[in-house]
């Protein structure tokens, strides 16, 4: 099943980042056996979503559980990119809107033992549509039985409804926030929007909080750098530009952190 490709995690963070994700990731083990298809989502976009995501997946199978890491921000993955893949792949994408046949295709097994990764594929303006397809839903019900956790990096909900569909086929979600960049209003629209789809919100990331001395990263947890706030959604690595997406200025008051 899946092809073999090599992935770089050129940025592992600093000491207190990869704690936190230690904790984090044993957190997430305390939740229990039913909370292993787990969303992961942001209020926007460069609150470190994409990085979070990787490392926890890589923290998991390293602790010796099997892990199959979705990228289903279709509409602007860094994954590629970001794990420096030099192949060229096919994704979700491809498989959702049946270029491909079977998910074998697209489920890649990497150079880090337990961890397999379905990448996002090309972009597709119909996301949405593309998820509230059954045929994802039944992709993840396939595969929860060849993995411990299946962790789904899916796009930030404050800007794209796409999470709020994911959220439906998941039993956990984690939110991450940049800390001091996302107001109390903005970040509670999400929770709420989260909470009517009946996935159980297993806690928030406070992300780049400042402390953790001296760093490359400028004293801030995980602080790699951004692909673009939503005024425009950002850059789609090897597959082209998104159209831009307007965020509603009204929510960006009072910061969370």
């Amino acid at each position: 099943m899946g092809q073999l490709i090599a992935i770089n995690d050129k940025n592992n963070g600093d000491f207190f980042y990869r704690e936190a994700i230690k904790t984090l990731r044993a957190n997430i083990q305390f939740a229990g056996r039913r909370r292993h298809i787990i969303l992961i989502t942001s209020v926007f976009s460069g609150e470190g979503k994409t990085d979070t995501s990787c490392h926890l997946a890589m923290e998991m199978a390293g602790a010796g559980k099997r892990v199959l890491l979705v990228d289903a921000d279709i509409r602007n993955s860094s994954l590629v990119d970001r794990l420096e893949v030099a192949q060229t792949i096919v994704g979700l994408s491809e498989f959702l809107s049946g270029q491909v046949d079977t998910k074998e295709e697209i489920i890649y097994h990497t150079n880090q033992e337990n961890l397999d990764i379905i990448f996002a594929g090309a972009y597709a303006p119909n996301s949405a549509e593309m998820f509230s397809d059954s045929q994802f839903e039944q992709l993840l019900k396939e595969e929860e039985s060849n993995y411990d956790y299946i962790f789904v990096d899916s796009p930030p909900l404050g800007q794209v409804i796409d999470a709020a569909m994911i959220a439906q086929y998941c039993n956990g979600a984690i939110m991450i926030i940049e800390s001091g960049a996302v107001s109390y209003r903005a970040a509670q629209k999400v929770k709420d929007q989260l909470e009517r789809t009946g996935c159980t919100i297993l806690g928030v990331v406070l992300n780049r909080v400042e402390g953790g001395g001296n760093t490359r990263y400028g004293g801030k947890y995980g602080k790699y750098g951004k692909y673009g706030k939503y005024g425009k959604y950002g850059h789609y690595g090897k597959y082209g530009k998104y159209g831009e997406e307007k965020m509603n200025a009204a929510e960006k008051e009072k910061p969370v952190g």
